[in-house]
């Protein structure tokens, strides 16, 4: 998130001060601590409780975003939605792209008859809604379970996570130090041209480091890794405040104090995820 520094309202007695940003620091530095650890500690003990991680997540996720589109009056089939999302994350590891996709598109006939029974009114911007979430947070979610598939998965997963994270490190450091430039003022008015200059520095060293180090690449293939996740990741970033102030709310969700909720904070990797895969998997063939 690569965000320009903006003097927040002062807070409260007894709460906690904001950072030049606006965020509450600490909550973000120990949610973010806390995840790396539960991510680095599952996925190299035992791959299949990583990704039980992640189906949690994705469920809660389209929880989140289907609860957000009633904010517009569309009522998503929420629970068909979410069964199809494990379908596919879970299928994507167990038996590949083709089971993933086949997943997905099983998934629509019983969107259709879960809205059946709630007449007609409504029912294409329903029907919408649910693709939506089904594409944004399932689908999107299945090239992790791609990755992680792999012979290296593990090590794929760590460059893929590594690179976006450092894309939301990058940018909120340097938009904060010296972010004057907006970048897309009527999407996010906080997002600038100097923090995506940071968020491509560290990026692409990222991508370099840990590419190199972990698949053996060479270090122009790990710079062009760091190069599309910042892209992907912007991008997604963006995405997620385009849907967010259409619906006319602030955040997806209120799992975590003072940051919104699961959604909010996966709002870079869900887009990075099959960009991540494709690059990986050219630049280190799969079996």
């Amino acid at each position: 998130m690569v965000e320009v520094s903006e003097r927040p309202a002062a807070a409260g007695a007894g709460e906690p001060k904001p950072s030049r940003a606006g965020r509450n620091l600490p909550v973000a530095l120990a949610f973010g601590l806390g995840l790396g650890g539960l991510v680095l500690v599952t996925l190299y003990t035992y791959k299949p409780v990583f990704l039980g991680v992640v189906v949690v997540a994705i469920v809660i996720g389209v929880f989140e975003f289907c609860r957000a589109l009633t904010a517009k009056g569309i009522n998503a089939a929420t629970i068909p939605v979410a069964a199809g999302s494990i379908a596919i994350v879970v299928t994507s590891y167990t038996d590949g792209r083709h089971a993933m996709t086949a997943a997905m598109l099983y998934t629509l006939p019983a969107i259709l008859a879960w809205r059946v029974f709630r007449g007609v009114d409504g029912v294409v911007a329903d029907v919408s809604g649910s693709v939506l979430a089904l594409l944004y947070v399932g689908f999107l979610a299945g090239f992790a379970g791609l990755m992680l598939a792999a012979h290296d998965g593990d090590r794929r997963v760590t460059c893929f996570v590594a690179t976006v994270v450092a894309s939301d490190v990058g940018g909120y450091a340097t938009g904060v130090l010296f972010g004057k430039h907006l970048m897309a003022p009527k999407v996010s008015p906080k997002k600038s041209w100097e923090g995506l200059a940071g968020s491509i520095i560290m990026c692409a060293s990222i991508g370099v480091i840990l590419c190199t180090s972990l698949l053996d690449t060479h270090w122009w293939q790990g710079a062009l890794f760091g190069l599309a996740i910042v892209a992907s990741a912007t991008l997604g970033d963006l995405g997620e405040s385009m849907i967010k102030r259409d619906l006319g709310i602030k955040d997806m969700g209120s799992l975590i104090p003072g940051h919104g909720g699961i959604l909010d904070r996966l709002d870079s990797l869900l887009p990075s995820a099959p960009v991540a895969w494709a690059v990986l998997a050219a630049f280190v063939p799969l079996p």
